[in-house]
């Protein structure tokens, strides 16, 4: 594996260091900084020419500077002659406008696409992007990988049987998510339907399907953003009765208002992963942060060497 290097932007460190662990590898040498008028300048510390060449930056808060700081690596690397140069996007920002719901408005997930692309990206690596069709709005190879088996993983260490499991989806958009879990740990299947009332708020009406009465009730998403969705969900399915409730998804933005409602509502345990780091302020008692690094790892060392992605989640069913 000499010719391959694996680089971390600033945004998630942790998790690059992890996967260069689990790939026992030595981070590449890169110096990122700021100039004194928020310029991001960038240097490659050791020899890339001809390498195969990962970069580890997920797109999260503070989206524009993490973004554009992927944009500096990767124009860095192509201009010192790298091979192959991969954009490795644990979380993928800007995907929540992948289409244009009302006039006058921009698909902002197709311009990040193209941006990433032409600056120089030969291929990216993704992990549960906000809409599978996304990754028709790169003109490069998407590898896109899931979370669920380290998600479920866990729930299925708590020795749960299928009666006393009710998957739930947030939302009509999580459906598919909640089946294949529901598939994998067991468990009836419940969707909380909910209407959006502004660009900021929803508003949750009505639980479809269960049985939820007595039972351990799970919400996978894909993110945790503002957490109103999760939150108004948990809330419903308190009310139909459920004795314990957990909230899941790979990504734990975390932003605004979400911590503040995560520990008012009626949850027993919230399960993110380190696809973006949590500071110590984003973190609360009933949170359990599981690591990605070994999915990702694998995805990185099977692309290295041209071997299939897909086999990774045989096992699993996915």
């Amino acid at each position: 594996m000499r010719e391959l290097k694996i680089f971390s932007g600033r945004a998630n460190p942790e998790l690059a260091g992890s996967i260069c662990e689990f790939l026992n590898l030595p981070a590449g040498g890169i110096n990122l900084f700021d100039f004194p008028d928020g310029e991001i300048g960038c240097k490659i510390e050791e020899d890339i020419r001809g390498r195969d060449i990962f970069l580890i930056q997920p797109t999260c808060p503070p989206v524009n500077k993490n973004l554009m700081e992927l944009l500096v690596m990767i124009d860095s690397c192509r201009r010192a002659s790298a091979a192959r140069i991969t954009a490795v996007l644990p979380y993928y920002g800007y995907a929540r406008q992948d289409r244009k719901d009302e006039g006058r408005t921009p698909i902002t997930a197709k311009l990040v696409a193209n941006l990433i692309t032409r600056a120089g990206a030969d291929r990216a690596l993704t992990m549960d992007l906000h809409a599978a069709q996304i990754q028709g709005f790169f003109d490069v190879p998407v590898d896109h990988l899931y979370a669920a088996p380290v998600l479920n993983r866990f729930f299925r260490s708590k020795g749960l049987t299928s009666e006393d499991i009710v998957v739930v989806s947030p939302d009509e958009g999580s459906i598919k998510r909640a089946v294949g879990h529901a598939k994998r740990i067991g468990g009836s299947l419940a969707i909380v339907d909910k209407r959006r009332t502004s660009a900021h708020e929803t508003r949750q009406e009505n639980v479809i399907g269960g049985p939820i009465e007595g039972r351990v009730a799970i919400l996978f998403d894909d993110m945790i953003s503002t957490a109103g969705s999760i939150c108004g969900g948990a809330r419903l399915v308190r009310d139909k009765g459920a004795r314990e409730i957990y909230v899941a998804a790979t990504h734990g933005i975390l932003c605004g208002p979400a911590i503040a409602r995560l520990e008012d509502a009626p949850i027993d345990g919230v399960v993110v992963t380190d696809t973006v780091p949590l500071p110590p302020e984003k973190r609360i008692d009933k949170m359990t942060v599981l690591s990605v690094n070994q999915i990702l790892g694998e995805a990185i060392k099977r692309i290295h060497h041209d071997e299939s992605i897909s086999e990774i989640f045989r096992e699993e069913g996915i």
